[in-house]
């Protein structure tokens, strides 16, 4: 029934559509309607009637002791009528007040009482149960004597009930049943007393063992209940007209009453699969395979009815599983493993006469043997010894705690609660996953010695940034004592987050706390030009439809700025996200930072990396083969990506072209590595080949990595199928990722890894195949919607109001009822879906975006000495000094005006234009902004990189400042433009750049004033800045030699070198202030 394709599309209706009856209209049957409708949805091959024995709809059998207080049956239907009418037409039918008698299996129809015949395909028995009634005690058809089942039992008893004022009404049954049929009669307000009768000595004995049971008879004592415990009934006493007067025990004693109200326990209805020749247990029930297929084909059974395994299910839960595992069998199994029935979790949580009880997993494996134990299985007695108990018990609070575990300690079996039950949900889980436990058994009792310590409360002298060394007292100084006013600033003056800005999500909440500690308001706009925030500006650009930057600018901002590297990329992945247009077209072009304006990843030698899109991890041999040809022809180091694809490294801006020439040519798209937007979607290889796999996870990451592949975002997107518990995807680490159950699949969200790890979170629970995706379609467009600014999900879904709680109210409940319109706003984005690397390619103009130099074909290559390893290659070791010479105090032996460039090379466009020029051996970098020209050298000296006309323009309009920069691509040092300062680092002084007058002549060229080719490069050449392999060992080298000239003056000396030295006298301890050299 397995399928190894992908999953299929689900809007293909079926045309001849197959009869489900279900036989019993009760809590499980309906359930089981429910589900198949919702499973069947989409392709419609089911119709559905069900047959119902009482007059009413399907209600809520455990809420029954609700009532008495109301007398309205309505209040406790499960679905409302309007439900059943609402139905596509054909697809539901009922019947009530119709009573079952015949199956015709050969016929395949069921016959009513009425001698109604209504044609089955697929027959479904929900016959339910019947409440026990001892007919051998006597007196048991006595006036007074009732079962607590039904609302017809109930409506029974409140009229009795009425005619008994004031005496006293007996429960026999101290379980589930018998104390919510005491509940019942306490709230009739008519007895004047309510005595409970049990035959062991405790109420509840499948739920908690005899120290919790004692606790529970406590409190209900308290309540005004009136216990009789280790007593058997022998008779029902009556007088002479049959009513009821009292009880008698085995032992002779009695107790008076005018009422008897039997609750212990249920027996299976197999009545009429006896008689229409089904299989029954010799206790009762009717058999069922794992399948829930009864001994006649096309008949199944579900609920209370069915005996699988030897027992009946007397249980809600087991009949939920039942009918969940039946109605997906019928549906998408065919697109996935079947399920099979295993022992079903009769794990309880409930409130009885107000006190809450609990029990879970294998709650008396320390009396009876556990069912489940790591390792090899040993004798039942012997395992016994194997489990240890630890209990709480407060008397004070009416709370009794007891959690089984393996002898070490390591694993949950399982446990009960008593008063309090709030850590049901927790335990629930750890207990039925047989995952070792990661904290003391104590701990998930007591909770953790000290209480919780905030990750966010860093000491100050803890490291922060450890690119540059940065503390938090460091941040926090600049911002308390009125240096740094903003995060930008505080980057700029401590250079935290300047590296490898991994750090700025710290720096920033730093930043936030610190002013919210100062009573400062910290506003979260995207920069100066924009007073908004990034969910704020998605949300005006969406309602107003402003499609370009100048739009967004004179509607939002300020208009006629170029904006700058903080807000451009946000607006360019807001546009992208809303109208999808090319990200290289001249109107977007000068939004992108240097990966997305090249559709590539740059590298540090200033080449770039090629990832084609590889769906789901597969990928054909054809297209591997073209993958190698390409790497082998343009000589590109490959490595397999944590996500499931190939990237190729080295490859020159100027190469791009030709590369994805042929990839296209092959059958490859792009694979959006160089994007803010979905990366991958790894897979195992799932029920297609492993053994252990129960869902198509190849086929499901397939169907999604197609359907969101593009899609703009605020951060990137990564995602994972895992085919089973085994988790080989790793999908609790992703953005979102799936993993197959017997029922469908698991979602989890906002998982990710980087610099600061988070596992994801549990969003929906055995979502069906066709589910997946919608759900899916809802949590991405709301990350969209409302993340900020390269903010990921799992930080976003940290800062939602409720957290995880919260976004599953949005996403699964509709909570703000925007469900609708999101899948509306996704599927409209993923349907303008293009390969960007396919219409470059196609393009004229695009293409021409590709070359090194806008005034050559000539080009520079290999900035960075390449050097081979392990029989690839590869840039040589960056050096660490950066280059801190005086390129703006450069005193140049003559100038002159040189045409370097044809104007037309630059367009008049918002955000600013710029090129890379060659003169000599020199790169210059010519930037057009506002109709005005700037020349800069092409390297930036941080790290010798030769970038910055692929760098974005910035501007700062305010009328104190006034100026122009160029944020290099790489570590964003700032290069002001215009001015005095032109050519200064916004964020170190030791930094500069050369720049030179630059105008645009009448003669359609661009000149440049620049000193005699000679002298330029001697100062800024390619070859002399150049990285050559063993420059950093010959830096190092140096630097040590440097260390061993001023000697041991300056070395850190800790713990035992330190005494030792001490002791010698080659140092001196100097107190408080540490060591004295």
């Amino acid at each position: 029934m397995g399928d190894n394709g992908p999953p299929p599309e689900f809007d293909d209706v079926v045309t001849q559509r197959k009869r489900v009856v279900v036989v019993g209209l009760g809590m499980v049957g309906i359930v089981f309607v429910e589900k198949l409708l919702k499973l069947d949805a989409k392709r419609r091959e089911y119709d559905i009637t069900v047959i119902g024995e009482e007059p009413h709809l399907a209600y809520n059998r455990v809420a029954l002791t609700s009532y008495f207080e109301h007398r309205n049956v309505e209040k406790l239907y499960m679905q409302e009528k309007s439900w059943y009418d609402s139905m596509p037409e054909g697809s539901l039918s009922y019947h009530l007040n119709t009573l079952v008698t015949e199956i015709d299996s050969e016929k395949k129809m069921v016959i009513t009482e009425k001698g109604d015949s209504i044609d089955y395909d697929i027959l479904v028995l929900a016959t339910g149960s019947n409440a026990i009634l001892p007919k051998v005690i006597p007196g048991h058809d006595a006036t007074g004597v009732f079962v607590y089942r039904t609302v017809m039992d109930l409506q029974k008893l409140i009229t009795f009930s009425a005619t008994k004022k004031g005496t006293t009404g007996v429960v026999v049954g101290g379980g589930l049943l018998g104390l919510e049929a005491a509940k019942a009669m306490m709230d009739l307000n008519e007895f004047g007393k309510i005595r409970v009768i049990e035959s062991i000595p405790y109420v509840l004995g499948r739920q908690v063992d005899a120290e919790g049971g004692a606790m529970v008879v406590e409190q209900i004592r308290n309540l005004g209940v009136d216990l009789t415990l280790g007593k058997m009934v022998n008779k029902i006493l009556t007088d002479d007209d049959k009513n009821v007067t009292g009880v008698e025990f085995k032992d002779g004693d009695t107790v008076e009453g005018t009422c008897v109200c039997f609750a212990i326990g249920v027996s299976p209805r197999d009545d009429l699969a006896r008689k229409s020749g089904l299989d029954v247990g010799p206790r009762g029930g009717i058999l069922v395979g794992d399948d829930l297929q009864t001994s006649t084909p096309n008949i199944y059974a579900i609920g209370e009815c069915a005996n699988w395994g030897g027992m009946c299910y007397g249980l809600y839960n087991p009949g939920v599983e039942m009918a969940d595992i039946l109605a997906f069998n019928l549906t998408d199994a065919k697109f996935h493993s079947p399920r099979s029935l295993t022992t079903p979790d009769m794990s309880t949580k409930l409130k009885l006469l107000g006190i809450g009880v609990a029990s879970f997993g294998d709650a008396f494996a320390d009396q009876f043997g556990p069912s489940w134990m790591p390792g090899k299985r040993q004798d039942k007695e012997v395992e016994k010894t194997l489990v240890k108990a630890l209990t709480f018990k407060d008397p004070f609070n009416q709370v009794y705690k007891k959690y089984l575990f393996t002898k070490d300690g390591k694993y949950l079996l399982g446990g009960m609660m008593v008063g309090d039950t709030n850590d049901y949900a927790k335990l629930l889980p750890m207990s039925k996953k047989h995952k070792e436990l990661e904290i003391s058994p104590a701990e998930l009792m007591i909770g953790k010695p000290g209480g919780d310590e905030g990750a966010d409360d860093l000491d100050d002298d803890a490291q922060v940034c450890s690119c540059n060394n940065v503390t938090k007292g460091d941040i926090t100084k600049t911002i308390k004592d009125g240096t740094c006013k903003s995060v930008v600033e505080v980057k700029n003056c401590t250079k935290a987050g300047t590296g490898c800005g991994g750090c700025v999500p710290l720096v920033t909440s730093i930043f936030n706390k610190t002013m919210a500690e100062m009573g400062q308001e910290v506003k979260n706009h995207l920069c100066s030009h924009l007073a908004y925030s990034r969910a704020e500006l998605f949300h005006i650009v969406m309602v107003k439809k402003l499609e370009s930057f100048e739009a967004i600018m004179k509607d939002c901002g300020v208009p006629g700025s170029p904006g700058c590297e903080l807000c451009k990329p946000a607006i360019a992945s807001i546009l992208a996200s809303l109208f999808n247009k090319h990200v290289v077209d001249s109107q977007r072009r000068g939004l992108q930072d240097t990966n997305d304006k090249f559709m590539a990843n740059i590298q540090r030698n200033g080449t770039f990396s090629v990832v084609p899109r590889v769906p789901g991890g597969e990928i054909t041999p054809d297209k591997l083969a073209a993958i190698a040809r390409v790497a082998k022809k343009y000589n590109l180091y490959c490595k397999i990506t944590g996500g499931q694809r190939l990237d190729m490294f080295g490859a020159r801006k100027q190469d791009l072209i030709a590369i994805w020439s042929e990839l296209i040519e092959a059958g490859l798209e792009s694979g959006h590595a160089y994007a803010k937007s979905l990366r991958t979607v790894k897979s195992c290889v799932g029920s297609s080949w492993c053994r252990f796999g129960i869902g198509d996870s190849t086929g499901m990451a397939i169907k999604i990595e197609e359907r969101y592949k593009s899609i703009r975002s605020p951060h990137k997107l990564k995602g994972a199928v895992s085919g089973c518990v085994r988790e080989c995807a790793e999908a609790q680490n992703k953005d979102f990722g799936l993993i197959a159950t017997e029922k469908g699949f698991n979602i989890f969200v906002g998982g990710n890894g980087g610099a600061k790890p988070r596992h994801s979170e549990i969003l929906a629970i055995d979502v069906a195949v066709h589910d997946v995706i919608p759900i899916l379609d809802r949590y991405l467009s709301f990350y969209i919607r409302t993340a900020d600014k390269l903010q990921r999900t799992a930080r976003w879904i940290e800062s939602l109001p409720g957290g995880i709680k919260y976004l599953r109210e949005v996403i699964l409940e509709d909570k703000l009822g925007i469900c609708a319109d999101l899948e509306r706003q996704m599927s409209e984005l993923v349907s303008s879906y293009f390969c960007e690397w396919t219409e470059a390619v196609k393009s004229v103009d695009r293409r021409k975006q590709f070359q090194q130099f806008a005034n050559t074909s000539e080009n520079i290559i290999d900035t960075i000495e390449p050097m081979l390893e392990r029989g690839q290659q590869r840039p040589s070791n960056w050096v660490t000094e950066s280059v801190t010479e005086d390129f703006r105090g450069t005193k140049w032996s003559s100038l002159a005006w040189q045409p370097v460039v044809e104007a037309s090379k630059f367009k008049d466009i918002a955000t600013g234009d710029s090129n890379a020029v060659k003169r000599g051996d020199t790169q210059l970098a010519i930037f057009k902004i506002k109709g005005k020209y700037y020349c800069t050298q092409q390297m930036c000296p941080h790290k010798r990189a030769f970038v910055l006309s692929d760098g974005l323009i910035g501007e700062d309009s305010s009328a104190e400042k006034k100026k122009l920069w160029v944020s290099c691509p790489y570590h964003k040092r700032n290069f002001e433009l215009t001015g005095k300062d032109a050519g200064k680092c916004g964020g170190d002084d030791s930094l500069n750049i050369a720049t030179f007058e630059v105008e645009e002549r009448e003669d359609g060229w661009i000149y440049v004033k620049l000193p005699p080719v000679e002298e330029l490069d001697g100062v800024l050449g390619t070859d002399k800045w150049r990285i050559k392999e063993g420059d950093e060992a010959r830096e190092r080298e140096a630097k040590e030699k440097a260390k061993e000239k001023v000697g041991k003056k300056g070395l850190a000396v800790n713990g035992k070198v330190k005494e030792e030295l001490v002791k010698k006298g080659i140092v001196v301890e100097n107190g408080s202030k540490g060591i004295d050299w």
